[in-house]
Parts: C-alpha cells; structure tokens; sequence
C-alpha cells in the first residue's frame, strides 16, 4: 500500500491566513475564539495571524467596549510576487458574495 493510499492527503487551497481574513469579512466583530473554532486551529494561532494580517496592512482593528472591531483594506495587493498586483478584494468577494455551505451568506 503506498502512503497515499494509507491516509488522506491533509492539503489545502487556502492559508490558515486567508481563512482568518475571509472570517473577518464575514463578521468584523468575530472573537478570535470563534475564528480558531471555525477554521478548526488554536486561539494563539489566530491571533498572531491577525497579528500578521495587522502588521502587513490587510486589516485595522479598534477597541469597542470589550471586543475588537476590525476593518479591512481591500485594496492591499497579494504578498506573493505572481499575484502582487492584484488586491485582496478579489478573494475576499469570491468567498463571501455567494450563499456559503452550512448556511452563511456575506
């Protein structure tokens, strides 16, 4: 039996860190523990992705009473040199102008 055939390939299309930013255009005022459940990965690891996300430009956040309320800057372009001069909208609308499985629409 070869190893792909013993387990499934664990890959996927999209970074942890696209996934957190498309849960943050989803719901700007999302916690992060609901981002981390969602997206089945650890609080921490979300917070230092939106730390990342913060850093780089992608995303703004303020403080509104106890949470967090977060912007995004569609305009900021891909980090990858292939696709630097596209913006991050275009992903962004791919994934959230369309009814989403389990019931979410933008």
């Amino acid at each position: 039996m070869s190893a792909s055939q013993e387990r499934p390939s664990t890959w996927t299309f999209l970074t942890h860190h696209a996934r957190v930013l498309l849960e943050i255009a989803r719901d700007p005022e999302a916690r992060l523990r609901d981002i981390a459940a969602t997206i089945g990965i650890t609080e921490r690891a979300v917070q230092g992705i939106v730390s990342d996300l913060h850093d780089a430009g992608y995303l703004s956040r303020e403080r509104v009473g106890r949470r967090n309320h977060y912007s995004l800057n569609l305009d900021q372009s891909f980090r990858y040199p292939t696709e630097a001069n596209l913006p991050v909208r275009l992903l962004i609308d791919m994934f959230t102008q369309h009814d989403l499985p389990g019931g979410k629409t933008s």
